[in-house]
């Protein structure tokens, strides 16, 4: 696994962060235990996982400075997209030197020419060396300069992974206390993504109970113990409210939500 990191940070001493680009829930389930504990409360983990990459060793060789409190911005603010792009290739390059450019744009989800000028504005600026192989194909090394601008990716990626995280709950706090103040015991999560990872971590220091989980795009996947359903599924649930655990599209869903008559009294967002 890439740059295991410890990171001694000022909320939760001895934290381990996991700096790769695809470990994003792991900061939020361990912040999540290292909370649990600092409340003297028992450490949960779900029946099956959020994602089965919890389970894999972590090494505690690699060490960091203190993470510093991240400057103030929106919850759902994200990090600028060219520099998401650009993290997300230097880690591919980095873990498999011979990364295709249409795996590239698959997983960038953008135009293979996007990709191509994006590979060769990075080496311009020296963070990758491309070498020839037979067959047509190439190699790209990872430069000193690539290394430190890769590290410098991660470490805003982190910032804004806590900074969210962190929003996140507390308002997700707020909310539930206020859903069971109006006597709210059954609720339904429209979306699947960190959002939703962080709004059912929030809902076990709760009374209400999560019945289903549907997603327009992700029918058939699973979340936790549930198998993501579609939305035209909600008529035949028994739920007291619909929680919005999207951060993309909310206005869509609101539109999808209507055409099945529900009284928008029963939605509710986060923050």
């Amino acid at each position: 696994m890439a740059n295991v990191q410890i990171v001694n940070t000022y909320a939760y001493p001895n934290l381990i962060f996991f700096t790769a680009w695809d470990d994003l829930h792991r900061i939020f389930y361990v912040i999540y235990q290292a909370e649990l504990r600092a409340n003297g409360q028992k450490a949960w983990t779900p029946k099956t996982a959020v994602l089965p990459s919890l389970q894999t060793p972590v090494s505690s060789s690699q060490h960091s400075p203190i993470l510093p409190e991240p400057t103030p911005y929106p919850l759902y603010q994200k990090m600028n997209p060219i520099d998401l792009r650009t993290l997300k290739i230097l880690e591919k390059v980095d873990t498999d030197g011979t990364p295709s450019q249409r795996d590239l744009a698959r997983d960038l989800n953008i135009s293979l020419g996007l990709v191509n000028s994006f590979i060769k504005r990075l080496a311009k600026k020296g963070y990758f060396k491309i070498g020839h192989l037979p067959k047509n194909r190439v190699r790209y090394i990872l430069t000193p300069q690539g290394v430190a601008e890769k590290s410098r990716l991660t470490y805003e990626y982190i910032q804004y992974s806590f900074k969210f995280y962190r929003d996140a709950r507390q308002k997700l706090r707020d909310l539930y206390a206020e859903l069971e103040s109006q006597g709210v015991r059954r609720i339904v999560f429209y979306g699947v993504g960190d959002l939703a990872e962080i709004a059912y971590l929030s809902l076990q220091q709760s009374c209400i109970e999560l019945v289903a989980v549907v997603d327009d795009d992700k029918v058939g996947n699973n979340f936790i113990q549930f198998t993501v359903v579609h939305p035209d599924r909600i008529e035949s649930l028994w739920f007291d409210r619909i929680l919005i655990t999207s951060v993309n599209s909310t206005e869509s869903i609101f539109e999808k939500i209507a055409t099945l008559e529900i009284s928008p009294n029963r939605v509710v967002e986060i923050g």
